[in-house]
């Protein structure tokens, strides 16, 4: 018997600047299994598709956000967000933020988690960002040991930060210097 070839297609972490149906429809889907799976970045219960349409449309037309998703068999099964400091905030020009970051549960164990992390730290170092946060709940357990595994450093935990739709759980913040810091150090512009 003769194997008939194959096409794979491999996972692909990539910028994306516009989106069209096919896939503003991958990444609603996504991030509704994301919702359900307790992963909602907010959402206790996916929203109406032209809610999540406008959020992601939202998303691509702010300056200081950028969005990376996460392709596997040629479909966006997640995303991630580099949050960007405001032109305005010369103290903090140093410190970006990863946002709405997940992997649908049906797409997880690919290692495009990590991938995506990867992408969004170096765009955030050829920007000149010195340091990454995020923020996630005490319930994301996959999340946290992600970020730990990666370097992140808990340096906080608020209380109550957020309603899991049966109790208020507590959150944790984690960091990464992605490059050295002086304390005399003069900041580069962004």
């Amino acid at each position: 018997m003769v194997d008939k070839p194959r096409h794979i297609q491999q996972p692909v972490i990539e910028a994306i600047k516009e989106i069209d149906q096919a896939d503003m429809d991958d990444l609603c889907e996504a991030a509704e299994e994301a919702i359900l799976d307790g992963n909602g970045f907010g959402w206790l219960t996916p929203p109406r598709r032209t809610v999540q349409e406008n959020f992601w449309k939202g998303v691509l037309m702010v300056p200081i956000r950028e969005l990376y998703c996460a392709r596997f068999e040629g479909r966006i099964v997640g995303s991630g967000q580099l949050l960007k400091p405001f032109s305005n905030n010369e103290a903090g020009a140093h410190i970006g933020q990863v946002a709405t970051f997940f992997i649908a549960p049906y797409a997880r164990g690919y290692g495009l988690a990590i991938g995506l992390l990867a992408v969004i730290e170096n765009s955030a170092k050829e920007q000149g960002i010195k340091i990454l946060e995020v923020d996630v709940r005490e319930t994301q357990s996959a999340a946290i040991a992600l970020l730990e595994a990666n370097g992140y450093e808990k340096w906080a935990t608020k209380t109550n930060y957020a309603w899991n739709g049966e109790r208020y759980v507590d959150g944790f913040y984690y960091k990464k210097e992605l490059a050295e810091l002086t304390r005399d150090e003069p900041l580069s512009g962004n």
